[in-house]
């Protein structure tokens, strides 16, 4: 008979790293304008708005994982990034479908989950998107949950999901004040760690899917340079 998952709170490390990539994304966010909606992103064939809403369901599908240690299995043919059609900027219906982290739907907590102040509408509401981020660092740092997270019926541990999650938010940080015509370069630190964690999990299956192919850069390249190449973007991108 399996055993259950012992409780455990997030490493201090964890905890740390979502925190400094949501304090940098956080920033990024400051910039958005009601004129910067309709701008064109890194992320192919999404404008700024479209890019937030799918910022809107990472930050809800890592609530899901720390409150829940659950989430739902991928949807077959999930758009992404590089193979989402293009939408338009207004109105954004909340039950469009959009991409999500690595292939992964948004999950709806159920009833009895805390309430948590995902907006309705992130076009014009990238405060509340804010909030969201603030509240997805939370339930990662606070709450007591298993060690390991359910994705789609496996096992994966929790601190890699984290991990993962953390990427995501750095780089579409990154999106987000390239689109605003406003770059911010990613800290060094934050950068150097982001990089190894992405070089245990994206892999050539995952092109041109979930990223872009990565470009080349030079052997010197900084750690932020090689980070936004691995996943597909344009270190020199003003």
């Amino acid at each position: 008979m399996a055993q259950p998952q012992t409780p455990t709170v997030p490493t201090p490390s964890t905890a740390a790293l979502l925190d400094r990539a949501i304090a940098y994304t956080t920033g990024s966010l400051h910039l958005v304008t009601p004129a910067a909606l309709h701008r064109p992103t890194p992320c192919a064939a999404w404008t700024l708005a479209d890019l937030l809403a799918h910022m809107n369901d990472s930050f809800q599908t890592l609530y899901e994982a720390a409150t829940h240690g659950h989430i739902p299995p991928p949807a077959r043919d999930a758009p992404t990034p590089e193979t989402v059609a293009p939408r338009p900027a207004v109105p954004l219906a909340r039950d469009a479908p959009t991409a999500v982290p690595y292939g992964i739907p948004a999950p709806v907590p159920p009833p009895s989950a805390p309430e948590c102040p995902f907006p309705q509408n992130v076009q014009t509401e990238a405060g509340e998107l804010r909030g969201a981020a603030c509240a997805t660092l939370g339930a990662w740092s606070g709450a007591v949950r298993s060690a390991v997270v359910s994705v789609g019926g496996l096992p994966l541990a929790a601190e890699l999901v984290a991990g993962v999650g953390a990427v995501e938010i750095t780089v579409h940080g990154w999106d987000v004040a390239q689109a605003c015509g406003h770059p911010r370069p990613i800290p060094a630190t934050l950068a150097g760690e982001l990089l190894e964690l992405a070089a245990l999990f994206v892999t050539p299956a995952d092109r041109p899917a979930r990223f872009a192919p990565p470009r080349d850069v030079p052997s010197n390249a900084t750690a932020e340079a090689r980070l936004l190449a691995c996943l597909g973007r344009d270190p020199n991108a003003s």
